[in-house]
């Protein structure tokens, strides 16, 4: 088991590893509280009583404590062998850790773990990741190329050599690649006119590439000439919202892995350059795209072909599959949308935030050495059990470096080890209590590198109690195979009568197994059908090789396995087999005159019959009793209704046109044949053919409005006249405009000669005197100035004298204009 570690460098981890297994070994072996847990509340079977802690025991020896309860078998093994139980008979599964020493990896060891876990414990693990010097790498740039993007495209096209020279500092072997993206190519997303489709950009005279999901341009290659060649060649493209498909793209560059030439041996770097933040998942909702993305590579002829029919990929299948290949995602963004990308990359392992700056090869080679010196697992359990394990992840980092989140390691330098000590625990079993010990596998990636370790948990949920499986509990038959009991005979005399099949017959006394009970694999195996795990399909018991099934309040189940039952069938209105139909085997068996899988649909076609006797119109198909219209033009019940299917109004105005000037003479028709149909008609009174077939329409000649209206008859168009215009002359026109002004301008006239005959008998003084004049304020006006002089008065209202009142005049000449004040 240390045979790695030594390999690794680190010969004095193998006693850190060591106390750590045997800790795992004996958790909760010496709680003073296992005792009542183990025995409050009383258990009855092995099987719970492994589920109450891993400290609880089940003692399966026949004699133990002969006449006692089931529930005292379960105890702590000290109390168990205590009380007379041997050791041989007590069933105490071991949590146990195992290496594999036959899988080597070069970076990441060991390759492959297996515990043995019992519910309520856990187990911890080491592994070590090895950071080598001078990786090869597989650089792919993947570009946004819609029209802002021009000034960052042609800075890229000088990048390819500079850069290859850089990296030899770094690298050993560097290889390229390119693809670009633009966002889905279907509307609200792109201007989908027909001139806009190869051309986005022709209202600026600018020759553009059509908008795309994604297209991979080059494959790596350590050819710089042609990468720069490539890169050269590209053009611009443009679309009509802000953000772009550029996750869609990342996915897509990620999972072909043949397509792009990802090597096994390199790291990979996954470099998105963009100016804009990209659509997420269900945004493409918008366009009417509702099927979740798949997480598989859909290039062909290096196109991506599902981008008008799968949304954009989640956050989290994203970074699933980048883990899954090894990928480091750098982001080269602008400086506005920055922020946006920083909340994005903390939801994708492995990632980094570059700006977009003139020296793009020292961006990347510098991002590139900060990758590096971070180590970083992610840990994952299998969807189906990643509710029963709890697992927790501590770093062990070397001098130097940096421990962060409890997950990576920072400032690591080459040929250094980082140690992560993994805990996996088992909350719980599998819901299934008869289900097998099942296995399950925990991955251990370390993020970015193209080696993993596997850990394979092993759940001990079930008992097994020595050879013969006899744990002496209640789920366990005491009865042998030779003997009947009252219920199980019941029961298959009422199976004989549906299926002989699943009839149990007496057995021979002689011929009776020696074991004394009725369940383990041999009989198991016997009461599952080919490919099944469970036995009896989990609707019946295993008695003796025999499958004795469940009494159900919904029906009878029967069948060798119990495989059917009468009450499995569809239900319409909540009635089986829609009440017209008995249930066999899972499917309806309708009376007469019904069919479909519920009895739902008539087999008569008398309800899709139309008024002329045709089905359905002769336009469709019966299908369960309603009309199925082949063209989808058509609807209603019958098929009869086509709105589309009629001409419009003004491709019948040369028809109109023809017979007026032959008079609406029904004689003259046959002169219009060659301009209209010849289906024609006059009617005095159109309001005879309102309905729901036929259309009004109007036509106007020389001041007159003539109606018609038309229809399609049984695959013709028919066309009816009114005779009767509606005409309306000039002078008749004049006389309503005269009307309307006179009845318009008069009443303004009388109202406004009102309103000034009030406003004048408001502004008399009261009393109705025209002679005296109105003083508001009450002051003597008996002296009138002139009008070159300005008089002010002043009057006491109480003088000092009884008989005298004072009154004072002030007199203020008015100054010509220019005269000085004096």
């Amino acid at each position: 088991m240390t045979s790695w570690l030594h390999k690794c460098g680190y010969p004095t981890l193998h006693c850190v590893l060591f106390c750590v297994v045997l800790a795992a070994n004996i958790i909760g072996g010496s709680s003073d509280s296992g005792e009542s847990v183990c025995s409050s509340p009383p258990v009855s079977s092995c099987s719970e009583c492994l589920r109450r802690g891993p400290q609880c025991a089940w003692c399966f020896e026949a004699g133990f404590l002969d006449g006692a309860e089931v529930g005292e078998r379960c105890d702590l093994v000290g109390n168990l062998a205590r009380r007379g139980c041997g050791l041989e008979f007590i069933e105490h599964p071991q949590v146990m850790v195992e290496v594999n020493a036959t899988t080597s990896n070069t970076q990441v060891s060991p390759g492959e773990i297996t515990l043995n876990l019992r519910p309520g414990a856990e187990a911890s693990v080491i592994v070590a990741v090895q950071q080598l010097e001078r990786y090869p790498v597989d650089l792919y740039y993947l570009v946004d190329v819609s029209a802002s993007m021009q000034e960052n495209l042609d800075q890229l096209k000088t990048v390819g050599v500079a850069l290859s020279h850089r990296m030899r500092e770094h690298s050993s072997d560097l290889r390229l690649g390119f693809g670009s993206f633009v966002d889905k190519p279907v509307s609200p997303y792109i201007n989908v006119h027909p001139s806009k489709l190869n051309n986005p950009c022709s209202d600026y005279e600018v020759k553009c590439r059509p908008a795309h999901g994604f297209h991979h341009v080059l494959s790596m290659t350590a050819n710089m000439s042609e990468f720069t060649r490539i890169i050269k060649r590209q053009r611009i493209s443009g679309n009509m919202d802000t953000p772009e498909g550029g996750l869609d793209a990342m996915l897509q560059a990620t999972v072909c892995q043949g397509e792009v030439g990802w090597r096994g041996e390199a790291k990979r770097l996954l470099l998105l350059m963009t100016d804009q933040p990209s659509h997420l998942a269900l945004d493409s909702r918008l366009a009417g795209i509702v099927t979740p993305h798949d997480g598989f590579c859909h290039l062909e002829n290096n196109v991506y072909m599902e981008s008008t029919t799968m949304d954009h990929p989640s956050l989290g299948l994203l970074a699933e599959k980048l883990l899954e290949n090894h990928i480091y995602s750098l982001f080269a963004v602008e400086q506005l949308q920055y922020q946006w990308y920083e909340e994005l990359v903390r939801l994708l392992p492995g990632s980094n935030l570059l700006f977009q700056a003139p020296k793009l090869i020292d961006v990347v080679v510098d991002a590139y050495k900060r990758l590096l010196s971070v180590v970083q697992v992610s840990v994952s359990v299998e969807d189906r059990a990643f509710s029963r394990f709890l697992v927790s992840v501590s770093p062990l980092c070397p001098e130097g470096s940096v421990s962060h989140d409890n997950r990576s390691c920072s400032n690591v330098q080459p040929n250094q080890t980082v140690y992560f000590n993994i805990t996996i625990g088992l909350h719980s079993c599998p819901d299934d209590e008869d289900e097998e010990d099942d296995v399950v596998q925990v991955f251990v990636r370390p993020v970015g590198y193209n080696e993993s370790s596997i850990i394979k948990v092993h759940s001990r949920c079930r008992c097994h109690c020595g050879p013969d499986w006899h744990c002496h509990d209640d789920t366990t038959h005491q009865s042998t195979c030779g003997e009947v009991t009252p219920d199980t005979d019941r029961n298959n005399q009422d199976l004989n009568n549906r299926d002989m099949h699943t009839h149990t017959p007496d057995l021979d006394p002689e011929h009776t197994p020696t074991r004394p009970h009725t369940h383990g694999p041999e009989w198991s195996r016997q009461c599952r059908a080919e490919g099944s795990g469970v036995d009896c399909n989990g609707r019946g018991v295993c008695v003796c090789g025999k499958c004795v099934c469940e009494r159900n309040s919904l029906g009878t189940v029967y069948g060798q396995y119990c495989q059917m039952d009468d009450y499995s069938c569809p239900y319409q209105h909540g009635l089986l087999c829609g009440g017209r139909g008995m249930c066999v085997s899972g499917d309806c068996v309708c009376e007469e005159g019904w069919t479909g899988e519920s009895c739902r649909c008539p087999v008569s076609t008398a309800t899709c019959l139309s008024d002329n006797g045709l089905l359905c119109s002769g336009r469709g198909r019966c299908v369960c009793g309603r009309c199925v219209c082949d063209n989808h033009q058509y609807s209603g019940a019958f098929c009869e209704r086509c709105p589309t299917c009629h001409s419009s109004c003004q491709s019948h105005w040369r028809c109109i046109d023809c017979h007026l000037s032959h008079g609406l003479s029904q004689r003259e028709t046959g002169e219009c044949n060659h301009t209209c149909i010849p289906l024609v008609g006059y009617v005095n009174d159109v309001t005879v053919l309102l309905g729901q077939v036929w259309r009004q329409c109007v036509y106007k000649k020389d001041n007159c409005y003539y109606r018609f209206h038309t229809a399609l008859v049984s695959g013709n168009t028919l066309l009816h006249f009114n005779t009767q215009p509606e005409c309306v002359s000039s002078r008749r026109y004049v006389g309503t405009f005269l009307s309307v002004c006179v009845l318009t301008f008069l009443p303004g006239l009388v109202m406004l000669a009102v309103l000034v005959l009030v406003l004048h008998r408001r502004s008399l003084p009261q009393g109705g005197a025209t002679d005296q004049q109105y003083n508001p304020t009450g002051k003597d006006l008996s002296h009138v100035p002139k009008t070159n002089e300005k008089t002010v008065s002043y009057r006491r209202d109480r003088p000092p004298g009884p008989d005298r009142p004072m009154e004072m005049h002030i007199t203020v000449p008015k100054m010509p204009l220019g005269e000085p004040w004096q």
